[in-house]
């Protein structure tokens, strides 16, 4: 037989409203993270290499933006030019990869839902 009060479910007010709560957590998570993806649509970072000969710029979305390239560089020949290139590259994605993952963590820092 169940319980009194329980309905035999075992699921009291407390829990529902501990799970409203988290649903409207859940929620401005949500809603924060489509207006983060928006701001990394327009953020734009620059990575470096050969103290700033070459620049290559993505979105905070990591989406190649621009590569330029400075007519000093070009000097140095394609060998050196491609390797520079591959440099600003991962520096570029480097950080924007911390960027993204700072913002995330600001967006869902203190977020505690039951049971995860």
């Amino acid at each position: 037989m169940a319980g009194k009060g329980q309905g035999g479910f075992g699921f009291g007010l407390g829990k529902m409203k501990e799970l409203t709560e988290a649903f409207k957590k859940a929620q401005q998570v949500q809603e924060g993270a489509k207006k983060l993806q928006e701001e990394l649509d327009e953020l734009e970072v620059i990575g470096e290499a050969g103290g700033g000969l070459v620049k290559v710029v993505l979105s905070g979305n990591q989406e190649p933006r621009r590569v330029e390239i400075s007519p000093d560089a070009m000097g140095e020949g394609a060998e050196v030019v491609s390797e520079l290139v591959a440099v600003a590259m991962t520096d570029a994605y480097n950080k924007s990869t911390a960027t993204m993952r700072e913002r995330m963590e600001e967006l869902t820092g203190g977020l505690n839902l039951p049971g995860l």
